[in-house]
Order: structure tokens, then C-alpha cells, then sequence
């Protein structure tokens, strides 16, 4: 676990995360992260949750419609 401190970044405000933070969340500067509220707190990821709901929705029609596929690919 890390304490991690709020910092005073021009007019706003931003967390400063360790590098070993950044390393294994595989981040850089100027990449995009995600705070998204659960009923257990607060995650902070690099993946778009949206994007995430999409795949599923996308993986979900490609399995309803399998056979479709089959037939198509042919």
C-alpha cells in the first residue's frame, strides 16, 4: 500500500503516483486513467469501463449469432 499525497498542479490539484505504480499499471506521461466509485471504494485503471461494457456487448451478439457467423465465414 501506498500513502499517496494531493499536490498543487497549477490551478488544480493531482496525485503524484510512485513508480512502481506506473510500471505495473503500464502508464506514461500523458496516458489516460479511469477513477470509477464501486460499492467497495474507488478503482483507479488505466481500461475504459465503457469500452470494457462494449466488448462484452459485442462478445455476447457473437456468440448469440455463432452459427450466422459459421455460415458466413464459408
Amino acid at each position: 500500500m501506498h500513502t499517496l499525497k494531493l499536490t498543487q498542479i497549477g490551478n488544480s490539484v493531482g496525485v503524484i503516483l510512485p513508480r512502481e505504480a506506473l510500471a505495473q499499471l503500464k502508464l506514461k506521461k500523458g496516458d489516460s486513467v479511469f477513477l470509477t466509485e464501486t460499492s467497495e471504494g474507488f478503482i483507479l485503471t488505466p481500461y475504459d469501463p465503457a469500452l470494457e461494457e462494449q466488448i462484452q456487448a459485442g462478445r455476447s451478439f457473437m456468440r448469440a449469432y455463432r452459427d450466422t457467423f459459421h455460415q458466413l465465414a464459408k
